[in-house]
């Protein structure tokens, strides 16, 4: 039986979105000038840079070990199907050779387009291609001073903001976001990032659908990319009428799936492998192995998918953290895929400790926390036909439902309980998983 429905606004098997459902696993990548301050991507607003000091990263970037080809080889290696750059991060800087703005790469030391190489890389690799594209500008000299803006306390910020368009600064967006779409061939994914309407500061409005005329531009994008993935952050109407593309919740799992209007939609969680999401040199919050799978196995259990965030160094490279984290999702998904991949939510309910994905009659038990010798699970007696632990297809044993109690055990049993039989040492698996076929 099946156990992926249709969602409305979501995944359809006959669109040219359905591709997202079964990858389930994609690269996020955050790499602008911030890289080279190695603190924050935010260190410009945090640290609130004027133009002229925040200069220094432009004047010195030159990642000069830049190869798009290893980023992508890296990425289909840690088992992820996609990968999202950051084509403009809010500083404003731009990794193309953009026609409307001279703030780009090809005017950095380093001279030359990044987003072409990284779009040939990836198509080598059979991944999807996915842009994220900043709404916020701290360099555009159009885009209002707000709060999140890196002079919103400059003792003349009022002043400063005269004469700011954002009128003009829609219409640069929308060039961008054109030759985004229109010179790279076909991209899988836009992600626009985002709104903030209704946080006001000393004055200084939140920025909105209306700012960003957030409706031409979606527009815009559909014309330019039909069958792309929008995400949610243009501040659009959300309701049964205008279920978004994709929703996106950041650095947490939810408790249950999102919906919309009670309406399931399709979602992506995004983390990050520490703190935050450029390169940060000195950061010591790192995920463990464990940690890492279970964000993707609780995501997909709900029926999402996850992009992990990279922060590339200064000189374009992925550091031993990052490539030991990545090997941790390759070795596993090496092993373990096919309980991720075409897989979702399944109508059991897994106990304790562990969690349940399912594709067609396989149902997989990730087991999170192991037990001693058994697990117990409700609805599944007499449902299973064979049991095995996916990593090396050693075959599983079950109690008898017909005994009225497990004597070895002292359990009861029953027809409607599925009691799995394990070894006492836990397998040299982070997170083992137990593949169980459905009888038809």
């Amino acid at each position: 039986m099946s156990n992926v429905g249709t969602v409305r606004g979501g995944p359809d098997a006959t669109d040219g979105k359905a591709w997202f459902a079964h990858d389930r696993f994609g690269m996020f990548i955050h790499f602008g000038l911030y890289t080279l301050g190695a603190r924050h991507e935010w260190l410009k607003s945090r640290e609130e840079f004027t133009t002229e000091a925040y200069q220094k990263y432009f004047d010195n970037f030159d990642p000069d070990l830049y190869d798009a080809r290893e980023w992508a080889r890296r990425a289909r290696a840690a088992g992820m199907k996609y990968v999202v750059l950051t084509a403009k991060h809010h500083e404003g800087f731009c990794l193309w050779d953009s026609k409307v703005t001279d703030y780009k790469v090809t005017n950095t030391p380093y001279g030359k387009d990044l987003i072409g190489p990284y779009v040939e890389a990836l198509r080598a690799e059979g991944l999807k291609v996915g842009f994220y594209y900043s709404l916020l500008d701290w360099h555009h000299p159009d885009f209002p001073i707000d709060g999140h803006h890196p002079l919103r306390n400059h003792p003349d910020a009022a002043k400063l903001n005269q004469g700011r368009d954002m009128t003009r600064y829609a219409k640069y967006m929308r060039d961008q976001v054109t030759e985004l779409l229109t010179e790279f061939g076909k991209i899988d994914v836009i992600w626009f990032d985002f709104s903030y309407p209704c946080r006001d500061y000393k004055g200084f409005p939140g920025k909105g659908r209306a700012d960003w005329e957030s409706e031409s531009l979606i527009k815009l994008v559909r014309e330019l990319q039909p069958d792309i993935i929008v995400g949610d952050r243009l501040d659009l109407p959300r309701d049964e009428n205008h279920l978004p593309d994709l929703v996106t919740p950041e650095q947490y799992t939810p408790r249950i799936a999102p919906t919309v209007a009670g309406l399931p939609v399709r979602w992506e969680a995004c983390h990050t492998f520490s703190g935050s999401w450029g390169y940060h040199r000195d950061e010591t919050s790192w995920k463990d192995a464990g940690q890492l799978l279970n964000i993707l196995i609780d995501t997909v259990s709900l029926g999402g998918n996850l992009l992990m965030n990279v922060g590339p160094t200064g000189r374009g490279t992925f550091d031993a953290r990052v490539i030991k984290a990545l090997d941790v999702y390759g070795e596993w998904m090496r092993l373990n895929g096919r309980a991720i991949y075409g897989a979702g939510p399944s109508i059991y309910k897994a106990p304790n400790g562990c969690r349940f994905t399912q594709k067609g009659n396989r149902l997989y038990l990730h087991v999170q926390t192991w037990p001693f010798r058994h697990i117990h699970i409700e609805g599944l007696g007499r449902k299973v036909r064979y049991a095995q632990f996916l990593h090396d297809a050693s075959e599983i044993h079950w109690l008898d439902p017909d005994a009225e109690v497990d004597s070895n055990i002292g359990v009861a049993v029953g027809e409607d309980m599925l009691s799995l039989e394990l070894p006492v040492i836990k397998p040299d698996v982070v997170v083992p998983v137990i593949e169980l076929i459905l009888k038809d």
